[in-house]
């Protein structure tokens, strides 16, 4: 017998890859604004082909714009969600973040943090890597 499973659309047996991740990004602004943090942007993509895209971008009450990848599994499997973080994945965040900052007309500190979604509460990884 053949066995199904679940694609990126989801089923009847639970929700899609993108309402996970959706939900996944909820959690992880709720908790930064609740640390007092300000969403400035939410899935910001850069133009292009191959394009990054940036989970969260908040800003913190001392002016340090963030620029935040929310990482959710369910197992930890394989190192868990801060182990599929790669380095092709942050070079295109940081990639993203620089496109991000082109609009402003002073360059405030940047940030790049992490949100792992793996249990009831998140943990948030500040200055998780760097832009070299």
């Amino acid at each position: 017998m053949l066995q199904r499973g679940r694609d990126s659309e989801g089923d009847a047996a639970g929700p899609s890859t993108k309402a996970r991740g959706d939900a996944a990004e909820d959690q992880a602004l709720a908790f930064l604004q609740a640390q007092g943090l300000r969403l400035l942007a939410r899935n910001y993509r850069m133009p292009g082909r191959g394009a990054a895209e940036i989970d969260l971008i908040v800003q913190a009450p001392d002016g340090t714009v963030v620029f935040v990848e929310v990482r959710q599994r369910s197992r930890s499997d394989h190192g868990g969600a801060g182990a599929s973080i790669g380095a092709a994945k942050r070079r295109r965040i940081v990639r993203a973040a620089q496109h991000y900052l082109m609009r402003w007309r002073q360059c405030p500190p940047v940030r790049l943090d992490v949100v792992l979604i793996e249990g009831a509460q998140p943990q948030w990884l500040q200055a998780a890597f760097d832009a070299a």
